[in-house]
């Protein structure tokens, strides 16, 4: 199913010239290699599969997959789990008011989820950034290679600084360049928010020009992975910020660009949708036309010790429970809002969805049913009988009178998959985390297309997503649903054709990870997030003290910890 990099440098070597990264780490280190001592082919490679190797290495407590801080805070999703005290920051995501900057202090957690996302981020950039510095003093013709791993270091930095901005917008920028004795005095703020979005924007770029158009590792970045990062990052610069997150200007420029990118993309034929939307999440069809850069995911392939693959260990916690056959953990649990966006008037969403629960004889956009599991319906495809393969209802959920037994189904596989393996209590499987999908690259030229006021190209885009989304009804057999959905004749205006494009982002990429930092983007968090809350919250009683502050919840706080390493250098986000 998957080809997997076979070189990997000792865990000491990797520790040794990725230090500058981490606090505590400045002093040179003792009994390694240096970098002067690893500048060979083989050693080189390995330096680049490090910093692969650590977008995979993720974990439910700091995930590659952003179902914690993408769909709970952007009212998709409940935390699920056994109440509020199961991993209790999850919890104050859903909360917003109760996000704090030191999140030790949750108990019973005690630890710091959001510092530890912030560590593993900077390992990250630095096992690129020593890869980086490693090689620039490697001639090209003794390594042939050097400008191709050079661009997918670019790319893979830009990745995770892309990361740290739509999560705390105000971050250190430390490249291959940056002295080791110098990174304790660069500042979260040494640049402006439109600067740090610049210099993301430029490893991209570069990534875009070192990079072929095909690899024949998968896997590896490509040209067109980059120019569609390179895009979406432009994409989320062109909505100009105030110094509390309110949207000012949409720079027009940025937004032709984004336009021009993706007619690139399209241009190069290698992408495509697939024609039918489940198969973008089962794992036979990994690696597939619509998936333009993924996390490679893998079990029992001995590559980690322990626990016998690089398997996707950010969706560990979200399978059902009870009579499921799997038996944990029961988070990521779809709200009533998200599922009521489903329904359908005439074929179009439907704009009272929100006004009454889902029942089944309501007509629905054929994806609820390849996004959502829901009591009496068939699990991921299942056309077998028994309580493994049909939803049990409350018996599926360790706290249904909290969150209710709804189960988000793209991230998961089948009891009976093959991709499926077990650690403990807890299933993982080998299907790939897809970082860009096609039909996403898509949704940005639309969007760029109605900001700048040309709604009528943006028409054919979101109309071949519902039509793609009205073909792929095969898969779904038992559901009982009763699916209607077609295509808009026409935009009335700039205004309808927004509305427009964003249903349909959250509709074509309901609970990926990407709902939350939508609205920020748009500068419509508070509103959207208030009205969700004030029905919601009389569903879900635990929500009544929830509330939204703008200027403050668009971005979570740089962790207490980093401001006390920094010896106070870092500078606090308003409202924290």
């Amino acid at each position: 199913m998957k080809i997997h990099h076979k070189k990997l440098l000792p865990l000491a070597l990797i520790l040794a010239l990725s230090a500058c990264g981490e606090a505590g780490l400045e002093k040179e280190p003792s009994g390694t290699l240096t970098e002067a001592e690893v500048q060979t082919i083989e050693n080189l490679d390995g330096l680049v599969t490090a910093a692969y190797s650590y977008i995979g290495n993720d974990h439910y407590t700091a995930p590659n997959f952003l179902w914690p801080t993408g769909n709970l805070r952007a009212g998709d999703a409940h935390k699920g789990g056994n109440g509020p005290s199961d991993i209790f920051v999850y919890h104050a995501l859903s909360m917003y008011n109760l996000i704090v900057p030191d999140m030790a202090s949750f108990p019973p957690d005690f630890v710091d989820l959001n510092d530890k996302k912030w560590q593993r981020n900077y390992t990250a950039i630095s096992r690129a950034n020593t890869a980086l510095r490693t090689m620039a003093d490697v001639s090209d013709a003794d390594y042939p290679q050097k400008a191709i791993r050079q661009g997918e270091l670019h790319f893979l930095r830009g990745l995770v600084y892309f990361d740290l901005k739509i999560h705390h917008k105000h971050v250190p920028y430390i490249d291959e360049n940056v002295p080791q004795d110098d990174i304790k005095n660069i500042s979260n703020m040494q640049f402006s928010d439109q600067e740090l979005w610049d210099l993301i924007v430029t490893d991209f770029r570069i990534a875009a020009e070192k990079l072929p158009p095909t690899q024949t590792q998968v896997g590896r970045a490509a040209k067109f992975a980059a120019k569609a990062m390179l895009a979406k990052a432009l994409l989320y610069q062109a909505y100009v910020q105030n110094d509390t997150h309110a949207v000012v200007s949409i720079d027009q420029a940025k937004l032709r660009e984004v336009v021009s990118l993706v007619e690139e993309i399209e241009a190069s034929g290698l992408y495509g949708l697939l024609s039918d939307y489940g198969d973008n999440f089962l794992p036979q069809f990994d690696n597939n036309k619509e998936s333009v850069f993924a996390i490679q995911r893998s079990v029992d392939d001995g590559s980690v010790e322990g626990n016998g693959g690089r398997g996707s260990w950010p969706t560990a916690l979200n399978y059902p429970v009870g009579n499921s056959g799997f038996g944990c953990c029961g988070f990521h649990i779809p709200t009533e809002n998200f599922v009521n966006s489903f329904k359908t008037q005439n074929g179009l969403p439907y704009d009272a969805a929100n006004n009454a629960n889902y029942k089944l004889s309501d007509p629905v956009d054929p994806r609820l049913d390849h996004t959502v599991s829901m009591e009496g319906k068939p699990f991921k495809y299942s056309t077998g009988t028994g309580p493994t393969a049909v939803h049990q209802g409350n018996a599926w959920a360790r706290n249904p009178a909290t969150y209710g037994s709804y189960v988000s189904m793209k991230e998961l596989v089948s009891r009976d998959s093959p991709a499926l393996a077990q650690n403990g209590p807890f299933f993982i499987s080998s299907m790939n985390t897809v970082l860009v999908r096609y039909a996403d690259v898509l949704l940005w030229k639309a969007e760029a297309l109605i900001e700048l006021g040309r709604q009528d190209e943006a028409l054919p885009i979101i109309n071949s997503l519902r039509t793609r989304a009205a073909n792929s009804q095969g898969r779904l057999v038992g559901t009982g649903s009763t699916y209607r959905i077609s295509t808009y004749s026409s935009f009335a205006d700039q205004e309808a054709a927004r509305k427009a494009l964003r249903i349909e982002r959250r509709l074509e990429l309901g609970l990926e990870g990407y709902r939350f930092f939508d609205l920020v983007r748009w500068g419509v968090a508070k509103s959207t997030i208030d009205a969700y809350l004030a029905v919601e919250g009389g569903r879900k009683p635990y929500l009544q003290s929830a509330s939204f502050t703008a200027g403050r919840d668009e971005y979570l706080p740089i962790p207490q910890q980093q401001i006390n390493l920094s010896r106070g250098l870092y500078q606090q986000l308003p409202g924290y």
